[in-house]
């Protein structure tokens, strides 16, 4: 006697319409390949469109006073030292992330540096806001994407994946 639920046609992991649609996460190539170029620009917009300018100035080297006075703003205790701390995840975790170097740690100290920033920094603003409002909207747009790094690492495209056969499962 056949079973009344077994279901026709081919098994959904074969089925290309399935692979169409809903694709099949970070379990393939395709989905390693979103992966990568989502964590490659986030990593890299990070790195030049927030990071860079913290560290490197025109006349300066390190974190502008004004974000110094920032940080001691929000009160945290050593301002230079955090102001110091923000840069560096922001520019060495950026670039660290566009390479899948250690993605999972970079993408913790995102997740750090973004929450101070949407939760202290933009504390009493509004989650979304007009062009040119202060929000927490772009903490956000980077705080949510490096959880999910942080849950899936770098994938089979980074650096991470060498460094594991290499280093750490040599088979």
């Amino acid at each position: 006697m056949s079973d009344p639920n077994a279901r026709s046609g081919p098994a959904p992991s074969t089925c290309p319409l399935n692979h169409l649609l809903f694709g099949a996460g970070s379990r393939t190539a395709v989905g390693d390949l979103g992966l990568a170029i989502a964590r490659v620009g986030i990593g890299l917009y990070m790195a030049f469109g927030h990071g860079y300018g913290k560290i490197f100035g025109e006349d300066r080297f390190g974190p502008p006073q004004g974000f110094v006075d920032l940080v001691d703003s929000l009160g945290f205790p050593a301002p230079l030292a955090f102001a110091w701390m923000a840069a560096i995840s922001e520019f060495l975790g950026g670039l660290a992330l566009a390479a899948g170097l250690l993605t999972r740690p970079a993408a913790l100290t995102f997740i750090g540096t973004m929450a101070v920033a949407a939760f202290l920094q933009h504390g009493s603003d509004p989650w979304a806001a007009s062009p040119g409002e202060a929000s927490k909207e772009m903490a956000m747009l980077y705080m949510l994407p490096a959880i999910a790094f942080l849950a899936l690492g770098g994938g089979r495209f980074s650096v991470d994946e060498v460094l594991k056969k290499v280093l750490f499962c040599k088979r």
